[in-house]
């Protein structure tokens, strides 16, 4: 499967969660990765994979402890621009859940009151 098949059937949440996370914590392990999102370790390595491939992202290595060899998650322009864009579809997108279920409580506590 290409990778712009990849990003595709990537959810756009997790896009925009994924990168907005490693901007933040550049040095998080994909186990913690997937713990912070809720996701399993597969999708995290799967959805890292994919953004590696596109350009979004890149890796270092480094070692801050000698027990272990750890990675260095880094946004490249490409992917701050993609971050950019899916911020705002990710704001749309919950501001029509927000207006969604506003009505949906409206509309539950008027059916209360009339009881």
């Amino acid at each position: 499967m290409s990778t712009s098949k990849k990003l595709k059937i990537l959810n756009p949440d997790l896009h925009f969660k994924l990168l907005k996370t490693i901007e933040s914590k550049p040095s998080i392990s994909q186990r913690e990765l997937a713990k912070e999102l809720g996701v399993s370790l597969g999708s995290i390595n799967y959805c890292l994979k994919a953004l590696i491939e596109v350009g979004h992202i890149k890796f270092e290595n480094f070692n801050t402890n000698p027990n272990k060899l750890g990675y260095l998650y880094l946004l490249t322009k490409k992917g701050l621009i993609e971050k950019a864009s899916l911020t705002v579809g990710f704001l749309n997108r919950k501001k029509l859940e927000y207006e969604a279920l506003k009505k949906e409580i409206d509309s539950v506590q008027k059916s209360l009151q009339n009881d």
